[in-house]
């Protein structure tokens, strides 16, 4: 039990137990981030778009590409905190799911035009996004 406790201190990675509590707790901190920020769209700009979701959907894809970008190409990330950061705050922060049942609700509804809009959007949006995020990250660290 020692050894991989021994190995994981050398290589600079946190234990797979702390690290999976690591990741436990960032993606709440993440899912707390999606209710706080979501609920607000909607408090601001109404429900009868899924503002909040293509909100976060698109912070989430921008932020996912700089942390990325900052941690495999640029090395300012460690492994483990990228982990910590993608798989867990940004698994817990986006909304894929929500986005989904959305644009069906949307079909079910007759309503083919948000459903088109809400699907375009969110799709080109984030791809936009994650562009941004990978120029922004390339500014910061070359």
């Amino acid at each position: 039990m020692a050894r991989p406790l021994a190995r994981a201190r050398a290589s600079g990675q946190s234990p797979p137990v702390a690290r999976f509590l690591y990741v436990c707790l960032a993606g709440a901190v993440g899912t707390g981030a999606r209710y706080l920020l979501g609920g607000w769209v909607q408090r601001t700009w109404g429900a009868a778009f899924p503002y909040g979701t293509t909100i976060i959907n698109l912070l989430g894809s921008f932020l996912i590409v700089v942390i990325m970008h900052l941690s495999l190409e640029r090395g300012v990330i460690p492994a483990d905190l990228r982990v910590i950061l993608t798989t867990g705050m940004m698994g817990g922060f986006t909304t894929y799911s929500s986005f989904n049942y959305e644009s069906i609700r949307f079909l079910q509804q007759g309503a083919v035009g948000l459903a088109a809009l809400n699907i375009g959007v969110t799709v080109a949006g984030c791809l936009l996004s994650g562009g941004l995020g990978l120029v922004c990250a390339r500014a910061i660290a070359g």
